[in-house]
């Protein structure tokens, strides 16, 4: 099975929050795990935000960017994405980062795994064929045996 996952499945894998468990249930399926690049940067602003507002250490957040960096077996370029990406915001009216991991998502022919629930709901109303689940939606669902 592979999957595309987005910035908001990766940052449960590296800091406690909800559904830390559920996203760490993940690994253990053995799925590849794909994603764009623009991964790195997503997370590592994420973790700056952390670090800035005290919830995590620099060195916290060094260690995870670095994890991000190397837990993927290949992170797709961002530009190979960026012309569909653009067609689908376009199309939903959404910001183009997101569309990425969408763009990802259907050339990989692989389901997307996303909490953001704005982008979820975007996604899963576009008609555009690509698999888009939440994590809570899956985590005991039978999906990932």
């Amino acid at each position: 099975m592979k999957l595309v996952v987005d910035a908001s499945i990766a940052m449960k894998w590296l800091v406690p929050e909800s559904l830390h468990e559920e996203a760490m249930a993940l690994l253990e399926v053995g799925s590849a795990f794909l994603a764009p690049d623009l991964i790195v940067a997503e997370v590592g602003n994420a973790l700056w935000k952390k670090v800035q507002r005290g919830e995590i250490t620099a060195a916290t957040a060094e260690r995870a960017v670095l994890a991000v960096c190397s837990g993927f077996p290949v992170l797709h370029r961002s530009t190979a994405f960026a012309p569909r990406a653009l067609q689908i915001a376009l199309q939903l009216r959404h910001p183009i980062y997101d569309c990425l991991y969408l763009a990802c998502a259907e050339v990989a022919e692989a389901t997307l795994v996303t909490e953001d629930r704005r982008f979820h709901a975007a996604a899963v109303h576009s008609g555009l064929g690509i698999e888009v689940k939440r994590l809570s939606e899956i985590s005991g669902s039978g999906f990932l045996q």
